[in-house]
């Protein structure tokens, strides 16, 4: 797992596991947004295994899927709303952190 912060608020990683959850929780984190689509890759865990161990660690979580189109109006749309919704500091993941990246940005502009 290799945690990128954007900013104070805002920080992302590749795909995380399960057993990952308990070092992102002791890290500080409140919020995690999945930017990964299930079933993307062979072994990839799914966003509902990291939910259910989240939410026990006290986590919020939310399934904000990017896929083959990029990063859709939809996706921004779903960002903003996990953005105003969820406590800080959040972590958004998915294959190598790139697209939680380029999410976030276009959000920017929005909540500005």
């Amino acid at each position: 797992m290799d945690i990128r912060a954007i900013n104070d608020e805002y920080a992302v990683s590749g795909q995380i596991t399960v057993e990952d959850l308990d070092t992102i929780a002791a890290l500080g984190f409140k919020s995690i947004v999945c930017h990964r689509p299930d079933h993307e890759e062979a072994g990839q865990p799914e966003f509902s295994a990291i939910a259910a161990r989240a939410k026990e660690l006290g986590i919020e979580t939310a399934h904000v899927p990017v896929g083959p189109m990029g990063v859709t109006v939809e996706a921004v749309n779903g960002m903003v709303d996990a953005l105003d919704e969820l406590p800080r500091p959040m972590l958004g993941y998915c294959r190598s952190g790139m697209r939680s990246t380029k999410t976030y940005e276009q959000t920017q502009h929005i909540r500005g």
